[in-house]
């Protein structure tokens, strides 16, 4: 399957990604690869082949939820580049483009 330089753009618009002319085409072959394998895996019978879920048959150990007071807020801020009283400061990452 063929993709095109717009959908390339698309693509790179909705991951926040930029990419120049060499990078571009380098994406937009890996994209053809991926899709190309995609299809190829359509072609495998897999009539009477159980779903797996797990790769293993083992079940991870989990321990249980504790709630542990292990730093104070004061001690956590401290090392804070920026901090407005009881929260961190960050900058702004999401903008509305809208």
């Amino acid at each position: 399957m063929k993709i095109s330089e717009e959908r390339v753009e698309q693509l790179s618009k909705l991951a926040r990604l930029q990419f120049d002319g060499e990078q571009k085409l380098k994406i937009r072959e890996d994209l053809e690869k991926i899709l190309e394998m995609c299809e190829s895996l359509k072609k495998v019978n897999t009539e009477g082949v159980e779903p797996l879920i797990y790769i293993t048959e083992t079940q991870t150990e989990l321990r249980e939820d504790k709630v542990v007071q292990e730093i104070t807020k004061e001690q956590a801020l401290k090392n804070a580049p920026k901090s407005d009283s009881d929260f961190f400061r960050v900058p702004k990452v999401i903008e509305n483009n809208a």
